[in-house]
């Protein structure tokens, strides 16, 4: 029994160490994963603080290099204010020396004042003595009293006063005469150059070029056809008569005309003429004609100066381009206009800006001057008007001529600019035929006198010289001559602006030494 116990008691045991070493046998693999994974950490750890290592001191030395950087920044900044603070203290230290001198003149000029005036006021008390003096001495020898010799020297002046009162009246008599005249021959110009007649077909007709006498028949097209769609869509007669290689566009309107020469040209160019063709192309004209007036304006107001002008009145500016007046282009005069009345602003203390801008706009009334009724200064003070324009600008374009009282200095300069440029020599053109007859009359008016020997026309016509025998002609017959010589050209001629009339009376003595 014991026996039994005991090999039980001995298996137990056996069993008890083996699972013991069984047990150990498990355990010793884990703890080596265990062991490798703790070498693996602290093999990770220390990688680790090597690499903060490494990026502590590359922290270190960008921050060293960013702090050298901002210092070197702050020595160069703090080096520029300190040579600008002494470039400043030299400057400071010029103008206080320039402020001591003038102080220092001044002073000078101060007590040489106050001298002066001493000077002054001693000669003034000796003079008022030396006055009263003498009003006591011509009393004493003229025998009238002070109140006696102001009575008779204000009769004389009151006699003066009547003598040029007459004079003056007489004066302006003529000159209202000579304005009234110049403003009949405006109105009656203006009336000619509104209506197609023959007398002013050189402003209101265009000539456009054929490539051959057959084209005429193209241009008509069948029954008519042709030309009637063409005249209909613009507005303009075409006339096509004898002439060579050539047909006539005529219309009162300038730039329906225009866009009529730019389809027509077109048209012969392209070769292709029916209906539908020419509607098309006179679109396609007057688009382009539209772009021109744009760039016009555009460009008038660039020469000029002037800004922040209405679209609109951009637009009827460019139409100016192709409006004339007595065969001067109106938007031309209109720039040169503005330029003159910017000058003279300038020189007698005006509005520069406000003179330019009237004068630019101040023959705005003739763009639509066909269309609306009414004189063109009228019609441009109320488009000026309607576009919100400045008041004074609306006032100087409606008081150019005289339609409207001259109420500012602007509206007089602006006046003045455009019968400048409009008087000035070559500005309106005269065709070639009527300037000859003009000078040939001129010289044969002057001829007509009794004495004269010689007459020359010069300055385009707007002077004549006249030389005279001095045998016959002595100095005062000489100014009668010149005064009877205009006023015959007054009677018996039409002319703008004024024609100055010169007589040269000279006496050579001539001999020879042999």
């Amino acid at each position: 029994m014991s026996t039994t116990i005991t090999e039980m008691a001995a298996c137990l045991l056996a069993s008890a160490v083996i699972l013991v070493l069984g047990f150990l046998f498990w355990l010793k693999p884990e703890r080596r994963k265990a062991e490798d994974k703790l070498a693996e950490a602290l093999q990770l750890r220390e990688q680790t603080d090597k690499e903060l290592q490494t990026k502590r001191k590359e922290v270190l030395l960008e921050a060293k290099d960013e702090a050298h950087r901002m210092r070197a920044e702050i020595e160069h900044e703090n080096r520029e204010r300190k040579s600008e603070i002494q470039r400043l203290e030299r400057r400071l230290t010029q103008k206080e020396e320039t402020l001591d001198r003038r102080l220092e003149n001044l002073e000078r000029k101060e007590a040489s004042l106050t001298s002066k005036e001493q000077d002054t006021e001693k000669l003034r008390v000796e003079l008022e003595a030396l006055l009263k003096e003498q009003r006591s001495e011509l009393q004493r020898i003229s025998g009238l009293s002070e109140d006696e010799a102001r009575t008779i020297y204000l009769k004389s002046i009151e006699d003066d006063a009547k003598h040029d009162a007459a004079r003056l009246i007489r004066d302006i008599e003529a000159q209202a005469k000579e304005e009234a005249d110049k403003r009949a021959r405006e109105v009656v110009t203006l009336a000619i150059q509104r209506c197609a007649v023959d007398q002013t077909s050189e402003t209101t007709v265009s000539v456009v070029p054929l490539p051959g006498d057959e084209m005429k028949g193209r241009i008509i097209g069948r029954e008519g056809r042709n030309i009637r769609a063409f005249e209909t869509l613009t507005g303009v007669d075409l006339i096509i008569d004898d002439t060579p290689e050539a047909v006539v566009l005529s219309g009162f309107d300038p730039v329906r005309r225009e866009i009529a020469r730019i389809a027509l040209s077109n048209l012969i160019s392209d070769g292709r003429i029916h209906p539908g063709r020419i509607e098309e192309v006179i679109n396609k004209a007057q688009a382009e004609v539209e772009a021109k007036m744009r760039e016009a304006g555009e460009r008038a107001i660039f020469e000029t100066g002037v800004t922040a002008l209405d679209p609109d009145i951009i637009k009827l500016l460019g139409r100016l381009r192709f409006r004339t007046s007595y065969g001067q282009s109106v938007l031309n005069h209109s720039i040169e206009v503005a330029h003159l009345a910017g000058a003279i602003a300038g020189e007698i203390g005006g509005n520069i800006a406000l003179a330019k801008r009237a004068g630019l706009l101040h023959d705005l009334g003739k763009a639509v001057d066909f269309e609306v009724e009414g004189p063109h200064a009228t019609i441009g003070a109320d488009i000026c008007r309607k576009m919100n324009e400045h008041p004074e600008v609306i006032k100087a374009v409606g008081a150019h001529h005289g339609d409207e009282p001259q109420e500012t200095m602007e509206a007089v300069i602006v006046s003045v600019a455009d019968a400048i440029s409009a008087a000035r020599p070559g500005a309106r053109r005269e065709t070639l035929e009527t300037y000859v007859k003009r000078l040939q009359r001129l010289e044969t008016i002057a001829d007509s006198f009794s004495g004269v020997e010689k007459t020359y026309a010069v300055q385009a016509g707007r002077e004549i010289r006249v030389m005279v025998k001095p045998t016959e002609i002595d100095d005062v017959a000489a100014a009668k001559l010149a005064h009877d010589t205009a006023k015959k050209i007054e009677e018996e001629m039409e002319y703008p602006g004024q024609i100055k009339v010169t007589v040269i009376r000279e006496t050579r003595s001539v001999d020879y030494a042999k």
